[in-house]
């Protein structure tokens, strides 16, 4: 039995034990029914965790996949024989060094995209970095040449962290744009919706006074660029540690690039800075208490975003754990929750008012002003990555001990601020 379907068969039978609970609360005295609000509470914690770890295997899965099609890319384009072979590339050593040198920074600048190096380079970094199965260059040892590697392996691991850790960073939830370099990118907009025709008049001359031109717009993609500080860990510690160091600091560096990237790509001011989502999107409706959201509120904002983009395959409500959970107990005029758990067996997500929900802990909890619900369609969202993340692992600059460190590049801008909107508590 696969560990997806062993997973759902779980969630199945969570959904069965909890429509119990809730059909035995109707008519229970006070006692029993607290009783059966803990037990309805608790299976639907487990099923969110259950939740949860199927979410990242199907992540994972996407990952590995993305990973794949890249490789297999990129082997494609390795194919011509440039004329570089083992024995030339020893036999000249001396001056091979410094190409290869020249070819490794190239593959750095470009943010680890080998597709955008000549086919010169390439073929250097196949024969003396790939087919040698070489993961690490290492420089003289001095400052000023940064003294690190970028093990491929490391960056695919910290590339599936980060898809994993926030869905703003997932390229299958919002609209990814990758770039080699980091010039800017400007995307035409254009809002056309409150221009209409006319009636004509027979024989009447066409209105020619620019009053319905239309009007175009822009956003602007930058390169922002995010790092760890290097992380250091000693000689004695790296031989006798019965973890893998190298890989423990990966994993942990990754996710602090994950909760960078998603936190600014949600609540980012755009000065400096992404334009996060939450930051970005416009008031779709108010709600009339300071830390409390009502099931009317939450149907006025489900209908604040036009029926164009609630048509989308990206379109969802967007909040955090602590807003999920209060959100989960509302109830409809009849006594039904809103929240509906799905269909497991059949794969139907858990949805709310009929559209899935995407739970992101930077999204702020509710309070006075706050932004405590986004909603619409999030392939609106474009968020601009350059190349890959990138790790660093130093071996000679802080020798005998070792460092390691994390960059990523990337920006973020709603395209059409009338495809999400929020639902934003009272001030007072």
């Amino acid at each position: 039995m696969s560990k997806l379907k062993e997973l759902r068969e779980q969630q199945n039978q969570i959904v069965v034990d909890a429509r119990k609970y809730l059909d035995q609360m109707e008519g229970a005295d006070e006692g029993r029914s607290g009783e059966l609000q803990t037990s309805y509470d608790d299976a639907m914690k487990s099923f969110d965790k259950i939740e949860a770890d199927i979410r990242n295997i199907e992540q994972m899965d996407k990952v590995e996949q993305r990973m794949k099609d890249r490789q297999e890319k990129a082997n494609e384009q390795r194919k011509p024989d440039f004329g570089v072979n083992r024995s030339q590339h020893h036999e000249e050593k001396g001056g091979a060094e410094e190409e290869y040198r020249g070819a490794f920074y190239d593959l750095l600048r470009s943010g680890g995209d080998v597709s955008s190096l000549s086919s010169e380079h390439r073929a250097l970094l196949r024969h003396g970095f790939m087919e040698d199965a070489e993961k690490r260059a290492q420089t003289a040892g001095t400052n000023s040449e940064g003294g690190f590697t970028v093990p491929t392996t490391l960056a695919n691991l910290l590339i599936e962290t980060m898809a994993m850790h926030g869905p703003m960073y997932d390229g299958t939830f919002t609209t990814e744009i990758l770039t080699s370099g980091g010039g800017q990118i400007d995307i035409p907009t254009v809002d056309d919706t409150a221009v209409t025709a006319g009636a004509h008049t027979e024989g009447a001359t066409l209105t020619d006074d620019g009053g319905k031109d239309v009007t175009f717009a822009q956003k602007v993609l930058g390169a922002y660029v995010y790092d760890t500080e290097w992380v250091k860990w000693s000689y004695e510690l790296n031989q006798d540690s019965i973890f893998n160091m190298e890989r423990l600091l990966n994993q942990l560096l990754g996710k602090r690039l994950a909760r960078i990237a998603n936190t600014l790509l949600t609540t980012g001011t755009g000065s400096g800075q992404p334009n996060g989502i939450a930051t970005a999107s416009s008031a779709g409706v108010t709600a009339a208490a300071t830390a409390a959201i009502t099931s009317d509120e939450l149907i006025d904002l489900y209908h604040s975003v036009d029926p164009a983009y609630r048509q989308a395959g990206n379109v969802a409500y967007m909040m955090n754990d602590t807003t999920l959970a209060a959100i989960r107990k509302l109830k409809d005029g009849d006594g039904n929750y809103l929240w509906q758990m799905g269909d497991v067996k059949a794969g139907v997500p858990a949805t709310l008012n009929g559209a899935r929900v995407v739970v992101n802990q930077a999204v702020a909890d509710m309070g006075a002003s706050a932004k405590a619900v986004l909603f619409g369609d999030f392939s609106q969202y474009f968020v601009r990555k350059v190349g890959t993340p990138l790790l660093g692992v130093a071996r000679e600059k802080f020798w005998p001990n070792l460092g390691i460190a994390g960059l990523v590049r990337f920006d973020g801008e709603l395209g059409d601020t009338a495809a999400v909107k929020a639902l934003v508590n009272a001030a007072v």
